[in-house]
C-alpha cells in the first residue's frame, strides 16, 4: 500500500533542505492559476496545431524571450546531485528566479531513498510549478507524476521516458537522460550544460508551461 502523501511529506522534512527566495507569502492561500506575461515569438511552435502528447518541439532560439511568469510565481526547485551539470542547472534556475521576481523555494534531496518523499513534500507546499534539476530525480518523478496529474512539473536537462500531460522537459544534444534503467545516452556530454544552455532551458521550459504546452519535450 502506498503511504499517504502527507506521511511521505513528513518523512521528507528531515531529508531535504528548503530555502526561500523572494518569498512574498506562505503559499497557504488559494489563488487563480497563473498566466503568462507576454507572448511566444514566431517559431516556438506551429500556431495552427497543438503538439501531440510526448511530442518533441524544436523552437527557434529566443522565441521564448517575450514570455515571463507573473510576479511571485510559486516555484519549488527540486535538486539532487553535486555534479557540474546539476550545479549549472541550479544556478540558472536561481538566476532566472531573481530576474523574474519568482517566489522560489529550493529543496535539496539528500539521497536516493529521499526522492519520492521529497517530491511529495514539494507538492504539499502548493507551488504553481515544480522544477527538477539532476538525473537522480528522474526515476522518482516517473513513479509519482502519473498519480498527481493536477501538479505541473518541468524537468530541465533530462526527460521522462513516458511523460504524462503534466510533465514538460527541456533537453538538447548532450543531455536527454531518461532513467528507468535505460542508462546514460551515448551522446551525453557534461560540457554541454553551459550557463547559456541552462538559462535557455528554464526560460523556454517555463514559457511552454505558461502557454499550456505541456507533456512534451522542448529540444534546444
Amino acid at each position: 500500500m502506498r503511504p499517504p502523501l502527507r506521511a511521505l511529506a513528513m518523512l521528507a522534512a528531515t531529508a531535504a533542505l528548503v530555502t526561500a527566495c523572494n518569498s512574498g507569502d506562505d503559499w497557504s492561500e488559494p489563488r487563480p492559476a497563473p498566466s503568462a506575461i507576454g507572448t511566444l515569438g514566431p517559431g516556438f511552435v506551429d500556431p495552427s496545431t497543438k503538439p501531440a502528447p510526448e511530442a518533441t518541439i524544436t523552437p527557434q532560439p529566443g522565441s521564448w524571450a517575450g514570455v515571463h511568469p507573473p510576479k511571485d510565481y510559486r516555484v519549488v526547485l527540486l535538486t539532487s546531485g553535486t555534479d557540474n551539470p546539476t550545479k549549472a542547472l541550479v544556478t540558472a534556475v536561481k538566476e532566472w528566479a531573481d530576474d523574474e521576481d519568482v517566489d522560489l523555494r529550493t529543496m535539496v534531496v539528500g539521497s536516493a531513498h529521499d526522492t519520492v518523499p521529497s517530491i511529495a513534500k514539494a507538492m504539499e507546499m502548493g507551488p504553481d510549478l515544480i522544477v527538477s534539476a539532476g538525473n537522480d530525480l528522474v526515476d522518482a518523478l516517473a513513479l509519482v507524476t502519473p498519480n498527481h496529474l493536477d501538479e505541473k512539473f518541468l524537468v530541465v536537462g533530462a526527460e521522462l521516458a513516458e511523460p504524462t500531460h503534466n510533465v514538460t522537459a527541456v533537453d538538447w544534444d548532450g543531455a536527454s537522460f531518461r532513467g528507468e534503467g535505460l542508462g546514460m545516452s551515448s551522446t551525453y556530454d557534461p560540457n554541454s550544460f553551459t550557463a547559456e544552455r541552462c538559462s535557455a532551458a528554464i526560460r523556454a521550459g517555463t514559457a511552454a508551461v505558461l502557454n499550456d504546452l505541456t507533456g512534451i519535450v522542448v529540444w534546444l
